[in-house]
């Protein structure tokens, strides 16, 4: 008989982790907090006046580092009026490449803290890449980060640090550098002790506990199973259905899961995530269509955690007015009259520094009554200066004004030359005189007058035209297909692979939205909506098939370049082969923004774009800096950098 062999058991005790092997606990951190002042925000324009830093361990404080920094130029006025340091104070203290190394001896081996920490960090690395320093590689805790993540909009309104402090701290920030730094120390201490409730505990738990998504957010996620995976517009909605976010994505499956996960770190849209009830999406044939159809929804549903786009009734226009006298008046709507109109502005301030620009070059007068050729009034200061004719006196009959008024007129709408020659020739006599500050104002006046009178002018090249149908290639051998009428986007469609193009072209300007013109520049769309479209349009590859109507279209009939050309495009069953494809690709004609030039009546492309401004404005800056002591003696006098 055998006898089995006893069996052997081993038992593993297992042992419970300390806090220690899971990260280094935070009572152990050495933390520096400090705080810089500086005389602008760009890191890269601007420099320290002064560096506050205390450090401290286990609510322990270890040490504090502080002094001022002559920055190298004069302190701007209003930063002297913020922080109180003035030019006198750091005419004797070192200069950074001296303090830096000090500083970052402080600070070795320990973890940054700062409020707003980018803002002091760039400082710092930018001080390091000017003298030849590595960046600092410390970890960095922001406390503004922290408080956004801890703190409700019930116990602080905002996260600014003298709000903070008055929860927390009883140091009051002054924007001297030490005093916030003490002041942020007694934050940070607070806010550590409220993140131990979460179980933050360790450096490490601290980092990932601001990167993590809110409980909202993780509940929430189911929001995105149904929207679909293709290009359009998404909306979140609240429990009533109202619209708190619009946006848009070519991928809206993609773009919306991205609000549920812990790269979304936007206060204020983790916010409205916690509100949000639904997700509406709006399937879209084009991202172009995405693109204008979020800009639509912004504006008229206006939902309160969008910034941008919300109210496009809110723009401003200069207008020459139609009256026996005219005068420049800034409005808000423009009627169907004779009246001329620049535009649109963003803003009153932007409106008004176009009519100074304009002023200078044409002498029209500058008050607000309506005048008349039979009754007259006492004329004011600028005729006795010469500014104005006084036609309010009678000295000028109608006819002789309004050749200034047709002058105004051709500078606002075909040739902004003459304001551009006036203000320039004030801007060189003034900096011979070295009276820059008035010469920067001058220059920015221009500057304002030459973006509007060529927005407007690209603005018009589109809108002037009827009907215009532009294709642009897409995946597999397919079309994007747009109908735009007087710069609407009017409809949109995708054409497959190998489908004839003039029936699918016909169809869709059939079913395409009916645009009937209203007065002024942008007669049909908002100024934002049509520029989508001539991005779009100046895109590569893409294609005029038929243009209606317009200065570019004199002999009325409509042009369909790109109709046969994607036509010639098939194989004899029909079908579009890849080698046909490609030379017909290469025998078309060339992008929409070559051809745009002769649809507009220009000839030579797209009127001049926005960014064209570019060379004007270096030529203003020339101006600017011409005369005496160029350059650093005018920036010394300024008290600013240039802008």
């Amino acid at each position: 008989m055998s006898v089995a062999a006893p069996m052997v058991v081993t038992v593993e005790h297992a042992v419970q982790g300390t806090l220690d092997e899971l990260g280094t606990p935070l009572s152990q951190i050495t933390f520096v907090v400090f705080d810089l002042e500086t005389t602008g925000v760009s890191a890269g324009e601007h420099a320290i006046t002064e560096i506050g830093a205390v450090k401290v361990r286990g609510g322990q404080v270890l040490g504090e580092f502080a002094t001022l920094v002559h920055p190298g130029t004069p302190i701007p006025p209003f930063i002297s009026v913020l922080t109180g340091i003035t030019d006198a104070m750091v005419a004797q203290a070192p200069r950074i490449e001296s303090v830096l190394p000090s500083f970052l001896e402080f600070a070795a081996g320990s973890t940054l803290v700062a409020h707003n920490a980018g803002f002091d960090v760039g400082f710092v690395k930018a001080a390091c890449a000017a003298f030849g320093y590595p960046p600092p590689a410390h970890p960095v805790v922001d406390t503004v980060t922290l408080a956004r993540r801890l703190l409700t909009r019930d116990e602080a309104p905002n996260c600014k640090l003298a709000t903070l402090a008055r929860l927390f701290s009883s140091t009051e920030p002054c924007h001297r550098a030490l005093s916030d730094a003490r002041a942020t120390v007694d934050v940070l201490h607070a806010l550590i002790e409220r993140a131990g409730s979460f179980g933050v505990h360790t450096l490490e738990e601290l980092k990932g506990f601001t990167r993590a998504p809110t409980p909202e957010q993780r509940r929430k996620r189911h929001l995105a199973e149904a929207v679909p995976a293709a290009p359009g517009v998404y909306v979140f909605e609240d429990e009533r259905g109202d619209a708190l976010y619009v946006g848009k994505s070519v991928n809206l499956r993609t773009r919306v899961r991205s609000y549920f996960t812990a790269s979304e770190t936007r206060p204020r849209i983790r916010e409205m995530v916690g509100i949000a009830a639904r997700v509406r999406p709006i399937v879209c044939a084009t991202p172009l269509e995405a693109e204008v159809r979020e800009l639509r929804l912004i504006g008229a549903a206006k939902p309160r955690y969008n910034r941008r786009s919300r109210f496009p009734e809110k723009v401003v226009w200069l207008k020459l007015t139609d009256e026996p006298f005219p005068r420049l008046s800034i409005v808000r709507e423009v009627k169907d009259d004779r009246a001329a109109y620049l535009g649109p502005f963003t803003s009153v301030r932007a409106a008004d520094d176009a009519r100074t620009a304009l002023h200078e070059a044409v002498p029209l007068r500058q008050c607000t009554e309506r005048l008349s050729p039979r009754r007259g009034r006492p004329a004011c200061a600028l005729a006795g200066i010469g500014r104005c004719g006084a036609p309010c006196e009678g000295r000028q009959s109608p006819e002789e004004y309004g050749r200034h008024a047709a002058a105004a007129r051709r500078a606002m709408e075909v040739d902004a030359a003459p304001v551009f020659a006036a203000v320039e020739a004030r801007m060189a006599r003034l900096a011979l005189e070295e009276r820059y500050e008035e010469a920067a104002a001058d220059r920015d006046r221009l500057a304002a007058y030459v973006r509007a009178s060529a927005r407007m002018q690209r603005l018009r090249s589109l809108t002037s035209i009827p009907q215009l149908v532009a294709a642009a290639p897409a995946a597999d051998g397919r079309w994007e297909i747009h109908v735009v009428r007087y710069g609407r986007l009017a409809s949109a469609g995708v054409m497959p692979a190998g489908a004839h193009p003039a029936p699918f072209v016909d169809a869709l300007t059939a079913t395409a939205e009916t645009v009937v013109p209203g007065p002024g520049p942008t007669p049909a769309a908002g100024a934002e909506e049509t520029e989508c479209v001539l991005r779009w349009l100046e895109g590569p590859g893409v294609r005029l098939v038929r243009i209606e109507g317009g200065a570019g279209d004199p002999a009325g009939e409509p042009a369909e370049s790109g109709a046969d050309g994607a036509e010639s495009g098939t194989g004899g069953d029909g079908k579009e082969t890849g080698g046909d494809r490609d030379r017909a690709a290469s025998d078309r004609a060339g992008t929409a923004s070559d051809r745009a030039g002769t649809a507009s009546g220009t000839g030579a492309g797209w009127s001049l774009p926005i960014t064209g401004s570019a060379r004007l404005m270096a030529r203003l800056e020339r101006a600017y800096r011409a005369g005496p002591g160029q350059g650093e003696a005018h920036r010394r006098r300024e008290g600013r950098p240039l802008r």
